[in-house]
């Protein structure tokens, strides 16, 4: 690895550290694993059946997943304590001593995207940070091309993935405002081009993350959603996690797929 690569990773793994120090979660308990239904899904042996948080998994997370926990009991923790509305627990997961949530180390191996809705900035960007050091080494996914971000401007790509989570990356070329919606645009046809749209009344919810909307424009910007066809293609954003800045210094480059 060159230097500059050594120090970039060095980067997003003090930016990491920072984050998770921020995360504050709550103790749910420590259980047995009896099984696991799928790459982000388990079953506890005091019956309950837990949905890891944050993440987005690849089919291969499975056994991934599988080796990382073992034999070991998990520590679960959450940042609400209300099950989904399919009664599982929705948590962060740390088997037997690790530090490192059963998350982070999912990301950090390319086996796993962060979600749309994580529910927290601080533990989104703990998340965040795991993903951009897979995505700088290029491991797991990020070494398939059909997993790089798409290009806004490619509405055959666009079309195919409708109603999938998708990762969209591009220069935002306006943010306009219509009724009690904001749109930023990523092209000049609104009816055809691909926007993020965000509700006015969640305005302030980017603005105190560092995303007011309006300073969007002009920025290169990375989108994460399902991705809708409405009037035309958009990922509707609720959560500041859902926008990073993709030409940051921090943030490591990777051609879209076009």
């Amino acid at each position: 690895m060159s230097r500059a690569a050594t120090l970039t990773l060095l980067a997003l793994l003090a930016s990491q550290a920072h984050a998770q120090e921020t995360c504050k979660l709550a103790a749910a308990g420590t259980v047995k694993v009896t099984a696991l239904r799928d790459g982000r899904t388990l079953l506890l042996a005091d019956g309950r059946e837990v949905r890891l948080a944050g993440i987005e998994v690849t089919d291969d997370a499975r056994a991934v997943l599988q080796n990382l926990i073992g034999d070991r009991a998990v520590r679960l923790e959450g940042l609400n304590a209300d099950p989904d509305r399919y009664g599982r627990l929705v948590a962060f997961v740390f088997a037997g001593d690790d530090r490192e949530s059963v998350q982070q180390q999912l990301l950090a191996q390319g086996q796993a995207r962060v979600a749309a809705r994580v529910g927290s900035k601080a533990c989104a960007e703990t998340l965040l940070a795991a993903e951009r050091v897979a995505r700088a080494g290029v491991r797991g996914l990020w070494a398939d091309p059909n997993f790089a971000p798409l290009n806004p401007e490619n509405a055959a790509r666009l079309r195919a993935e409708r109603g999938h989570f998708t990762i969209i990356e591009g220069k935002v070329l306006s943010v306009r405002e219509s009724g009690s919606t904001i749109y930023v645009n990523f092209g000049p046809r609104w009816t055809r081009d691909f926007s993020v749209i965000i509700l006015r009344r969640n305005q302030r919810i980017f603005k105190d993350a560092g995303l007011e909307p309006k300073r969007l424009e002009g920025r290169r910007v990375r989108a994460r959603g399902w991705l809708e066809q409405r009037r035309g293609p958009v990922i509707e954003a609720d959560a500041p996690e859902q926008i990073e800045f993709a030409d940051d210094a921090m943030s490591t480059t990777q051609e879209t797929r076009q």
